[in-house]
Protein backbone atom coordinates (compact mmCIF):
# COMPACT_ATOMS: atom_id res chain seq x y z
CA UNK A 1 0.00 0.00 0.00
CA UNK A 2 0.98 3.35 -1.04
CA UNK A 3 0.78 5.37 2.25
CA UNK A 4 2.30 2.20 4.90
CA UNK A 5 5.32 2.37 1.80
CA UNK A 6 5.73 5.80 1.76
CA UNK A 7 5.17 6.58 5.98
CA UNK A 8 8.32 3.82 6.23
CA UNK A 9 10.22 5.55 3.78
CA UNK A 10 9.65 8.99 5.18
CA UNK A 11 11.09 7.97 8.22
CA UNK A 12 14.37 5.82 7.01
CA UNK A 13 15.29 8.81 4.66
CA UNK A 14 15.06 11.04 8.24
CA UNK A 15 17.19 9.07 9.80
CA UNK A 16 19.56 7.82 7.21
CA UNK A 17 20.05 11.56 6.37
CA UNK A 18 20.76 12.51 9.88
CA UNK A 19 23.57 9.71 10.07
CA UNK A 20 25.21 10.45 7.05
CA UNK A 21 25.09 14.15 8.13
CA UNK A 22 23.26 14.87 4.76
CA UNK A 23 20.42 17.22 6.35
CA UNK A 24 17.66 17.63 4.03
CA UNK A 25 14.12 18.99 5.77
CA UNK A 26 11.21 17.39 6.56
CA UNK A 27 8.82 18.63 3.47
CA UNK A 28 11.70 17.79 1.16
CA UNK A 29 12.56 14.17 2.82
CA UNK A 30 8.53 13.34 3.05
CA UNK A 31 8.72 14.06 -0.95
CA UNK A 32 11.19 12.07 -1.52
CA UNK A 33 10.25 9.45 0.06
CA UNK A 34 6.82 9.73 -1.53
CA UNK A 35 8.77 9.37 -5.47
CA UNK A 36 10.29 6.87 -3.73
CA UNK A 37 7.12 4.35 -2.60
CA UNK A 38 5.61 5.04 -6.19
CA UNK A 39 8.15 3.86 -8.12
CA UNK A 40 8.88 0.66 -5.91
CA UNK A 41 5.34 0.30 -5.88
CA UNK A 42 5.14 1.49 -9.94
CA UNK A 43 2.15 3.72 -9.06
CA UNK A 44 2.13 6.00 -11.62
CA UNK A 45 2.08 9.76 -9.30
CA UNK A 46 1.39 12.89 -11.31
CA UNK A 47 2.76 15.50 -10.67
CA UNK A 48 -0.66 17.17 -9.75
CA UNK A 49 -1.19 13.84 -7.30
CA UNK A 50 1.96 14.14 -5.64
CA UNK A 51 1.33 17.92 -5.01
CA UNK A 52 -2.50 16.71 -3.82
CA UNK A 53 -0.63 14.68 -1.17
CA UNK A 54 2.05 16.35 -0.51
CA UNK A 55 -0.43 19.19 0.74
CA UNK A 56 -2.93 16.74 2.97
CA UNK A 57 0.63 16.78 5.31
CA UNK A 58 -0.15 20.62 5.87
CA UNK A 59 -4.03 19.50 6.68
CA UNK A 60 -3.42 16.79 8.85
CA UNK A 61 -6.67 16.72 11.25
CA UNK A 62 -6.11 16.02 15.06
CA UNK A 63 -7.41 12.93 16.88
CA UNK A 64 -10.78 13.67 18.58
CA UNK A 65 -9.38 14.28 21.91
CA UNK A 66 -6.91 16.43 21.15
CA UNK A 67 -7.99 19.66 21.72
CA UNK A 68 -10.10 18.97 24.30
CA UNK A 69 -7.60 17.55 25.96
CA UNK A 70 -5.11 20.22 25.64
CA UNK A 71 -7.13 22.65 26.16
CA UNK A 72 -8.03 21.15 29.41
CA UNK A 73 -4.39 21.08 30.76
CA UNK A 74 -3.87 24.47 29.50
CA UNK A 75 -6.19 25.50 31.24
CA UNK A 76 -5.06 24.30 34.12
CA UNK A 77 -1.84 25.92 33.85
CA UNK A 78 0.58 22.89 32.35
CA UNK A 79 3.20 24.86 29.87
CA UNK A 80 2.98 22.84 26.65
CA UNK A 81 4.84 22.54 23.60
CA UNK A 82 5.20 20.90 20.64
CA UNK A 83 8.35 18.73 19.38
CA UNK A 84 8.41 17.69 16.19
CA UNK A 85 10.13 16.85 13.26
CA UNK A 86 8.29 18.92 10.90
CA UNK A 87 9.57 21.95 9.43
CA UNK A 88 8.51 25.01 10.93
CA UNK A 89 5.61 25.42 7.94
CA UNK A 90 4.39 22.12 8.21
CA UNK A 91 3.99 22.76 12.16
CA UNK A 92 1.99 26.24 11.78
CA UNK A 93 0.06 25.18 9.48
CA UNK A 94 -1.38 21.76 11.03
CA UNK A 95 -2.03 24.04 14.15
CA UNK A 96 -3.76 26.43 12.89
CA UNK A 97 -5.81 23.52 10.91
CA UNK A 98 -6.03 21.75 13.94
CA UNK A 99 -7.79 24.88 15.96
CA UNK A 100 -4.68 24.39 18.36
CA UNK A 101 -3.44 28.60 17.73
CA UNK A 102 -2.68 29.47 21.20
CA UNK A 103 -2.17 26.15 22.91
CA UNK A 104 1.63 25.83 22.62
CA UNK A 105 3.72 27.68 24.10
CA UNK A 106 6.97 26.73 22.17
CA UNK A 107 6.17 25.15 18.70
CA UNK A 108 9.77 23.26 17.98
CA UNK A 109 10.93 22.03 14.53
CA UNK A 110 13.88 20.11 14.87
CA UNK A 111 14.43 21.45 11.25
CA UNK A 112 16.64 24.85 13.20
CA UNK A 113 18.77 22.21 14.19
CA UNK A 114 19.44 20.44 11.20
CA UNK A 115 18.26 17.33 12.53
CA UNK A 116 15.45 14.67 13.60
CA UNK A 117 14.33 13.31 16.62
CA UNK A 118 15.62 10.50 17.93
CA UNK A 119 18.69 12.58 17.84
CA UNK A 120 19.17 13.15 21.61
CA UNK A 121 20.20 16.75 20.77
CA UNK A 122 16.57 17.32 19.33
CA UNK A 123 15.35 16.41 22.38
CA UNK A 124 17.73 18.33 24.43
CA UNK A 125 15.87 21.93 22.22
CA UNK A 126 12.08 21.65 24.88
CA UNK A 127 14.75 21.87 27.93
CA UNK A 128 16.29 24.93 26.76
CA UNK A 129 12.96 26.40 25.02
CA UNK A 130 11.55 25.84 28.40
CA UNK A 131 14.95 26.63 30.68
CA UNK A 132 14.12 23.83 32.53
CA UNK A 133 16.16 20.45 33.79
CA UNK A 134 15.03 17.57 31.66
CA UNK A 135 13.72 15.70 35.55
CA UNK A 136 11.19 18.59 35.43
CA UNK A 137 9.63 17.71 31.44
CA UNK A 138 6.90 15.25 31.01
CA UNK A 139 7.31 14.08 27.09
CA UNK A 140 4.16 12.87 25.67
CA UNK A 141 5.11 10.94 22.50
CA UNK A 142 2.40 9.30 19.70
CA UNK A 143 5.71 6.66 18.24
CA UNK A 144 6.77 4.33 20.83
CA UNK A 145 10.31 5.16 19.21
CA UNK A 146 10.06 8.54 20.22
CA UNK A 147 8.89 8.02 23.73
CA UNK A 148 12.08 5.06 24.28
CA UNK A 149 14.25 8.39 22.88
CA UNK A 150 13.28 10.79 24.78
CA UNK A 151 13.51 8.70 27.56
CA UNK A 152 16.91 7.51 26.94
CA UNK A 153 17.35 11.49 27.07
CA UNK A 154 16.05 11.43 30.39
CA UNK A 155 12.38 12.67 30.43
CA UNK A 156 9.62 11.00 32.34
CA UNK A 157 7.47 10.22 29.20
CA UNK A 158 3.79 9.66 28.60
CA UNK A 159 3.42 7.19 25.58
CA UNK A 160 -0.34 7.96 23.67
CA UNK A 161 -0.51 4.23 22.26
CA UNK A 162 -3.51 4.41 20.76
CA UNK A 163 -2.84 1.74 17.87
CA UNK A 164 -1.82 -0.53 20.82
CA UNK A 165 1.37 -1.84 19.86
CA UNK A 166 4.22 -3.56 21.87
CA UNK A 167 6.50 -1.12 23.14
CA UNK A 168 9.85 -1.01 20.98
CA UNK A 169 13.13 -2.94 21.46
CA UNK A 170 15.10 -0.33 21.82
CA UNK A 171 16.53 -0.43 25.31
CA UNK A 172 14.07 2.19 26.89
CA UNK A 173 10.08 2.06 27.25
CA UNK A 174 7.38 4.74 28.29
CA UNK A 175 7.06 5.44 32.31
CA UNK A 176 3.54 5.73 31.59
CA UNK A 177 1.03 4.46 28.35
CA UNK A 178 -2.39 5.56 28.17
CA UNK A 179 -5.06 4.68 25.00
CA UNK A 180 -5.23 8.58 24.12
CA UNK A 181 -5.04 12.07 25.54
CA UNK A 182 -7.86 11.53 27.97
CA UNK A 183 -5.82 9.21 29.74
CA UNK A 184 -2.55 11.82 29.90
CA UNK A 185 -5.27 14.36 31.32
CA UNK A 186 -6.34 11.80 34.15
CA UNK A 187 -2.65 10.50 34.78
CA UNK A 188 -2.20 14.45 34.82
CA UNK A 189 -5.57 14.90 37.40
CA UNK A 190 -3.55 12.57 40.14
Amino acid sequence: MLSEAWRSRQFEYAWLRTIAERYADFWQVTEDALIYAAKALKVDLTAEHRERLMQAYLKLPPWPDVVPALRTLKEAGFRLAFLSNFTPHMLEANIRNGHLDGVFEHSLSTDTIRSYKPAQHAYRMATEAFRLNREEILFVAFAGWDAAGARAFGYKTFWVNRLKLPAEELGETADVTGDGLGDLVAFLST
